[in-house]
């Protein structure tokens, strides 16, 4: 079906449709039917989910987007709920890069809600993907945001909780996600501060904690820095050295030496350079590729 509300394309697709999302199928209850406008195609590629409160601070905002950011360049969709808060900055956040958004609605994807998310449903609409199991017209209620929280983690590899209260609606995303089988990453914060008690306890309960966004990457297979990114960065010695860390993981500064057949001194400088440029890191006396 295709039909226009307010000169929007709005496109259904069934459970049996060629565009309808594989993993999303996998989950118990999936919605038969998906109500969308944007980019459909944008469903056959790799989704993460990243979610958090309403309310939050300039710390969860700021992780919210830079976590985007960096799934978006990695050409991974960036799947929220377009709520306020957390939701809205992931959106921002993967937009900022021309990356690709998917914004699950818990009402018709031609209402907007809340309504000062108007732009950015706009720019969605235009740059991404809005889908909803509602049919067009349907106004928000409290009971249809649980439920489309299981589409959220439903269509996402990882679900990425960045800051939630103790009663977060994310909390039920992340639930879902373990239940449908997805790892549930979360963000650390202060212990003291009501924003962070749900995400705290998540990982107190089992999720991995992000302690960079290299972490984010890690869960999905994908490399902190591209090989394309960095020979734009790095020189001779200094792309000999990334190789070597590649193909071996972390490795001592001893180790690397041996590796280059280079002095302690000359290697040191090298790798100093190279963390400078955030190429790499070194922790605990070993070098690593570098964080996100």
């Amino acid at each position: 079906m295709n039909g226009k509300k307010m000169g929007q394309e709005i496109g259904r697709i069934s459970a049996g449709s060629p565009d309808y999302p594989a993993l999303l199928k996998e989950i118990r209850d999936f919605p038969q039917e998906l109500f969308y406008i944007g980019d459909i195609k944008l469903l056959r590629k790799r989704c993460a989910a990243v979610v958090g409160s309403r309310n939050t601070t300039q710390y969860g905002r700021s992780m919210a987007v830079a976590i985007a950011k960096r799934l978006a360049e990695r050409d991974v969709a960036v799947v929220s709920g377009l709520a306020r808060g957390i939701d809205t900055c992931a959106h921002r956040g993967a937009l900022s890069v021309a990356g690709s958004t998917i914004a699950v609605l818990g009402c018709g994807v031609d209402v907007c809600y809340p309504k000062e998310n108007e732009g950015i449903k706009r720019e969605i609409e235009e740059n991404g993907l809005v889908i909803s199991e509602y049919v067009p017209g349907t106004k928000p209620q409290r009971y249809h945001f649980p439920q489309r929280n299981r589409i959220i983690s439903g269509l996402s590899e990882i679900t990425v909780v960045v800051q939630a209260r103790n009663n977060s609606g994310a909390l039920i995303t992340a639930e879902l996600s373990a239940e449908q089988g997805r790892e549930v990453c979360a963000l650390p914060g202060n212990i003291d501060s009501a924003y962070n008690l749900g995400s705290n306890k998540l990982i107190k309960d089992g999720a991995r904690p992000i302690v960079s966004i290299a972490d984010v990457l890690e869960v999905m297979g994908l490399d902190a820095i591209e090989r394309k990114e960095a020979e734009k960065l790095l020189g001779g010695t200094e792309m000999k050295i990334f190789n070597i860390l590649q193909q071996h993981g972390e490795m001592g500064m001893d180790e690397i030496c041996q590796k280059l057949g280079k002095p302690p001194a000359y290697v040191t400088g090298i790798v100093t350079i190279m963390e400078l440029k955030g190429i790499v890191f070194s922790s605990l006396g070993k070098i690593f590729i570098a964080k996100g």
